[in-house]
């Protein structure tokens, strides 16, 4: 484990030249991983353990959609893709990757299968920071870990395939056999991740909730409306708009912010631009503020998660989502972006 300064704070991070993937192999050599849940992060981690040569199972319910995704990518049934309760009963190690609703749904079956000494793994810390409202509380005879990729499954299998990775958080919330840790660190290398960083269960969770409604999705999905909105209000075309507002950002601006740093972006960008976006920066900032304070209230009162839980356990959960989806996938914005993304060369 190696301690990198991190804007003039020291935190200990795990590397893969620390942590090689033939440590990873020889710690896990004899372990049955059972990815539960097809979704969204098991195709790319288990995928990508599948390719680090870890022995991997799917435990999915036959018949479905992601039953039929498993088989198309590989997973063959009765050699390492079985029904839930099998994979469960074969598993030393549980990757529990099933939604945070459907996480609760299936407790009572996985529970009773975590038999003493296997390990149970998370990759959100929903599940165990909000138990008292999800009913997730392991036996006391198991180790419990999490592994929590910074970015969606489907960026952690292609930056694999691409040989990079993405940073993810690790952390132990019950230690029984005492190699915890040493089981978070290993999965965490054998699933592809860029380096590794250390947190807790209450941590990963309060953060990726911010986030989540906050930069990552909510709060850029808001801004960008309200510019495009604005723009076409003050008479400027869609595409002027949408290029101004999404196209510009997401293509050129970003990919070198993420290579080379805001400071680079601001030393390098036309005298009027550096002017200008110094000086309202400080004005966005000092906006959104209050609402980032509400935000990260809502989440560690757990009021976020009981919503989720609410909202994702109701029966037309995916009529009233799609109504959502479509609102925002038949505007004119987004609308003019999918003309807009079939121009680019």
């Amino acid at each position: 484990m190696a301690q990198i300064n991190f804007g003039g704070v020291l935190e200990n991070v795990v590397t893969r030249d620390e942590f090689p993937l033939a440590k990873a192999q020889e710690l896990l050599k004899n372990e049955t991983i059972a990815v539960i849940g097809y979704g969204v992060q098991g195709p790319g981690q288990s995928l990508n353990m599948r390719d680090n040569g870890i022995n991997v199972i799917i435990g999915q319910r036959r018949g479905g959609l992601s039953w039929d995704k498993a088989v198309r990518d590989g997973w063959v049934p009765g050699k390492n893709l079985f029904e839930l309760e099998e994979a469960l009963e074969k598993a030393t190690i549980v990757q529990y990757l099933l939604s945070d609703a459907g996480q609760i749904q299936a407790w009572p079956t996985v529970k009773k299968h975590l038999s003493q000494g296997k390990t149970l793994y998370f990759s959100h810390g929903f599940g165990i920071t909000f138990n008292e409202r999800s009913g997730i509380i392991p036996p006391a005879d198991v180790d419990v870990i999490l592994v929590a990729p910074k970015g969606s499954g489907t960026s952690l299998r292609r930056l694999f395939v691409e040989g990079k990775g993405i940073n993810s958080s690790y952390a132990v919330y019950q230690d029984y056999t005492g190699k915890a840790a040493e089981k978070a660190m290993a999965l965490g290398i054998a699933i592809g991740s860029g380096y590794l960083f250390e947190t807790n269960f209450r941590n990963e969770v309060y953060s990726d909730l911010t986030g989540e409604r906050g930069t990552l999705m909510g709060a850029i999905a808001g801004i960008m409306e309200a510019q495009y909105n604005l723009l076409r209000k003050r008479g400027h075309s869609p595409s002027e708009a949408f290029n101004e507002t999404v196209e510009e950002l997401t293509q050129s601006l970003m990919p070198l912010i993420a290579e080379k740093g805001m400071d680079w972006m601001f030393a390098n960008t036309s005298t009027t631009a550096q002017r200008g976006a110094l000086d309202w920066k400080n004005k966005f900032r000092d906006a959104v503020a209050p609402v980032f304070e509400e935000l990260y209230d809502a989440v560690i009162s757990g009021n976020e998660a009981q919503r989720s839980i609410d909202s994702n356990s109701q029966p037309d959960y995916r009529v009233k989502l799609e109504a959502e989806l479509k609102e925002i996938r038949e505007s004119e914005m987004w609308l003019t972006g999918k003309a807009v993304r079939q121009l680019r060369p």
